[in-house]
């Protein structure tokens, strides 16, 4: 699921992880591609954070942190369905800057859009996981702030693993949204 991959011309590429909402998913397919915009990826601060973790630990703990990012777009959209969304592309390396300064940071932004091609897979929760993102997309700022009871009902959400959908089904992930 998680991997350094190359592009066919031998360009390197980085995985990304772009938070989003399922009405957004509409954006991609008519656009063809994902506009430039913050991602969380394994960057320098992360590995530095988390020096024993392999790759495939930071790269999971990247992708957490895009699922708890897609909440605040939730609370930003009150008629997107309560299903955090995760994007995973890859783009070229030197598209991707670093922009967390604190230790353990996965923030990041793509200087350039990411073509349709170049989504990897599309993880949405699945329909039983809608109580509690609901619930943490209401608490999410508080638990930011430090509140141990708004962490908790986070959690909770977080509990939940997305599932995986090739790009092929982009059709039906939109139909969901509908």
């Amino acid at each position: 699921m998680f991997r350094a991959v190359r592009f066919t011309t031998g360009v390197s590429a980085t995985r990304i992880y772009i938070p989003a909402t399922l009405p957004m998913l509409r954006q991609l397919r008519e656009a063809k591609e994902w506009p430039a915009t913050a991602v969380h990826t394994v960057t320098p601060a992360l590995r530095e954070w988390y020096a024993e973790g392999d790759e495939e630990m930071l790269e999971y703990i990247a992708f957490t942190r895009a699922a708890q990012a897609a909440l605040a777009l939730l609370r930003n959209d009150p008629s997107a369905p309560r299903r955090r969304v995760v994007v995973s592309a890859d783009a070229p390396s030197n598209a991707v800057v670093a922009t967390g300064d604190e230790l353990g940071s996965s923030d990041a932004r793509v200087s350039q859009p990411i073509p349709l091609r170049d989504v990897a897979a599309i993880h949405v929760d699945a329909d039983e996981a809608e109580p509690d993102v609901t619930a943490a997309v209401e608490a999410v700022d508080r638990a930011v702030a430090g509140d141990p009871d708004a962490q908790f009902t986070v959690e909770a959400a977080e509990g939940h693993e997305l599932e995986w959908y090739d790009v092929s089904e982009l059709d039906d992930l939109i139909a969901r949204a509908e």
